[in-house]
């Protein structure tokens, strides 16, 4: 199954506020929940935090499912995306800025759907210069995530490689991107002033460029198909 992550930010003039509460209640509900393709969608709003800078890359990141390349061929085809969600993404995105990765998820802990918190921290790595594709995907599946399993407090952990395709012609903008869910914003506070925490980036500073690597706090909203997630 392809997992589809989608980086947004608000058009000009919009607000984050604005942009979050159409994107969840808007267009979501109204335009991209209705592409028969999509087995599961998830919009995640950023959570501001002190010290972030005051115009952020991205503001909410979407997920989306989709069960192979013909399905999301077809999805792209579909009168539902070309009439409905994409004639409607120049109402609240500056989708110029908008980043598409197409991964494969590896969840490594997980909960139950209902049971997975809605707050998670979305980081997103490119490797190291020098580094090889398949050496980058062993340390993260390897070492590294027996790091971040150990943060007290983690409620669910998944890694997102991006896919093969994204290489056929160049690089990708990014490698991948991996997901810690906890039981709140405080929650995830709290661990992060732990040894655990700063180890496990410390370790990812160690084998990804310092320049690629983005950090969100999010907040999920689920469209359809929770039940069925991790």
């Amino acid at each position: 199954m392809i997992h589809q992550i989608i980086l947004a930010r608000p058009k000009p003039g919009m607000s984050e506020e604005e942009f979050q509460r159409y994107w969840v209640e808007e267009h979501a509900v109204r335009y991209a929940v209705r592409i028969p393709q999509i087995k599961r969608y998830c919009v995640s709003t950023r959570v501001p935090r002190p010290g972030d800078e005051p115009d952020p890359l991205w503001s909410g990141v979407a997920e989306i499912w989709l069960e192979n390349e013909e399905e999301q061929l077809a999805s792209l085809q579909s009168p539902e995306f070309l009439e409905g969600a994409r004639r409607d993404e120049p109402r609240w995105a500056a989708f110029w800025r908008t980043v598409v990765l197409d991964t494969d998820a590896h969840p490594m802990l997980s909960a139950a759907g209902a049971d997975t918190p809605a707050t998670k921290l979305l980081i997103l790595a490119k490797r190291r210069e020098g580094l090889t594709l398949e050496r980058f995907r062993e340390r993260l599946l390897g070492r590294h995530a027996r790091l971040a399993e150990k943060i007290p407090g983690l409620r669910a952990y998944a890694q997102n490689h991006t896919r093969d395709a994204f290489y056929g012609v160049g690089e990708a903008v990014l490698d991948g991107a991996c997901q810690l869910w906890f039981d709140d914003a405080d929650a995830f506070e709290a661990a992060r002033d732990t040894p655990e925490f700063r180890g496990m980036l410390d370790d990812l500073g160690r084998f990804t460029e310092p320049r690629y690597l983005h950090t969100l706090l999010l907040e999920e909203h689920w469209i359809t198909g929770r039940e069925a997630a991790r």
